[in-house]
């Protein structure tokens, strides 16, 4: 009897340390959403592994963003008389700066946009600049400079007689990518790079200025590499601006790249391949994700279609680094890659130009061929927007810690912040 006595003893014991186990191994995140009201758009919550913050959910192309806790429940909302175009994020001092659309423009893409604007905390207009009619539109990205400046992306048409002029294969305008800086103090444009400028073909030997050899010139831009009929033959949409080297970084989807510009320049050496503080003018300083672009036979084509360039700086982790979201539509998987900058920009001929893989993450689940993006947060881990999706937060040994998927809507970016930064302080916004 003892012993019929001890073993059911030992089986009731074993039984409910088991049970113990399982709950703590398999249902943490259920016992966190005991304790934490959590709203039907969270499908993950890992609450002791996520950072502590807001999310600004920027809605793709729509008339409204709005700031969400890791909850899923919205802090505050942002509603516009106009759409936008793509970007949108807070500043320090708790102004918004934004990319919207003009109405009926000319000519327009997807991303198109035509009005920077600059808006109080509460979301009346501080400032408007609109860059629009039947030969430029501004579109998706705009940056705010330390000078105080406003630096954006631009289409710029040029007429199909002057394209076939310089090379370019087609039978109508075209409309390459064009950056333009601006003072809001005086409404006048002080800088500007236009990519026609800086351009080589190898298809008409007859037209000397601008044949060449593509292996032979990295620095210049294959004006042939994509040709659609609609004549967006380039369609960049992102920009960063690096302080510390005054250089401008531009994601250029249908080239599967990013590019680096030389902001040191004034506007006439941008024209040129000469000046600056790198000497090049307005040639690229650097470029990478495909040295197809430019026939280089070494390193590796990584990108196929790409979304924001993000410099990390500052305190962030990583600082230095470059995060870009790859959206990988030819295999229907994104991949999120953190790349190393040289400390010198250089482009060698027949060379491998690419930078090292610090860091990346992929999963069968993650795709959009469009928008999307990444940030690294201040715990080190890194936030991505899934642009039909929504937002992953992942760690830096790639764990999944929180998911908040989208209302029918598809998101642009997504930009993470804590509750002492000073654009949430700047908001009066307290946890």
């Amino acid at each position: 009897m003892k012993l019929v006595f001890k073993f059911r003893i030992y089986i009731l014991f074993a039984i409910f340390a088991f049970g113990c186990s399982n709950d703590d191994n398999t249902t943490n995140t259920e016992t966190e959403k005991e304790n934490v009201e959590l709203t039907s758009n969270v499908e993950k919550y890992e609450g002791d592994l996520i950072e502590d913050g807001l999310v600004l959910a920027i809605e793709s192309g729509q008339d409204k963003s709005y700031l969400i806790d890791k909850t899923g429940k919205k802090i505050k909302e942002w509603n516009f008389d106009t759409y936008l175009g793509n970007d949108f994020e807070i500043m320090p001092d708790g102004k918004l700066l934004g990319m919207f659309r003009t109405a009926n423009p000319i000519f327009s893409f997807g991303g198109g946009g035509g009005i920077v604007k600059i808006l109080n905390s509460n979301g009346t207009t501080d400032w408007e600049y609109e860059y629009a009619s039947a030969d430029y539109l501004a579109h998706h990205d705009v940056e705010m400079l330390p000078n105080g400046n406003v630096l954006f992306l631009v289409w710029e048409k040029i007429s199909v007689a002057d394209a076939q002029l310089a090379g370019v294969d087609t039978e109508g305008d075209i409309y390459p990518e064009a950056l333009i800086e601006v003072d809001p103090k005086t409404d006048t444009i002080v800088w500007e790079w236009h990519s026609f400028d800086h351009i080589i073909q190898d298809k008409f030997p007859a037209i000397t200025s601008t044949y060449g050899a593509l292996n032979e010139n990295p620095n210049l831009i294959n004006i042939n590499y994509h040709q659609i009929e609609n004549g967006d033959i380039m369609h960049a949409n992102g920009i960063d601006y690096d302080t510390e080297k005054d250089v401008i970084y531009i994601s250029v989807n249908f080239y599967n790249e990013v590019w680096v510009i030389d902001h040191s320049t004034t506007t006439a050496e941008a024209k040129t391949g000469a000046g600056g503080n790198y000497n090049k003018g307005g040639n690229l300083l650097y470029r990478f994700g495909n040295p197809e672009t430019y026939d280089n036979s070494v390193g590796e084509t990584l990108f196929n279609r790409n979304h924001f360039p993000n410099l990390l700086e500052g305190d962030e982790p990583g600082a230095g680094n470059l995060l870009i979201y790859v959206n990988g539509k030819n295999v229907e998987q994104s991949t999120v890659y953190e790349f190393a900058m040289p400390k010198n920009f250089n482009l060698g001929v027949n060379t491998n130009n690419e930078p090292e893989i610090v860091w990346s993450f992929t999963d069968p689940e993650l795709f959009h061929d469009k928008i999307s993006g990444a940030v690294r947060l201040k715990n080190g881990n890194t936030l991505i927007c899934e642009g039909d999706y929504g937002f992953w937060e992942v760690t830096p040994s790639k764990e999944v810690v929180w998911k908040y998927k989208s209302d029918k809507v598809s998101f642009w970016r997504g930009y993470g912040y804590t509750f002492d930064s000073p654009e949430i302080k700047s908001l009066n916004l307290s946890k």
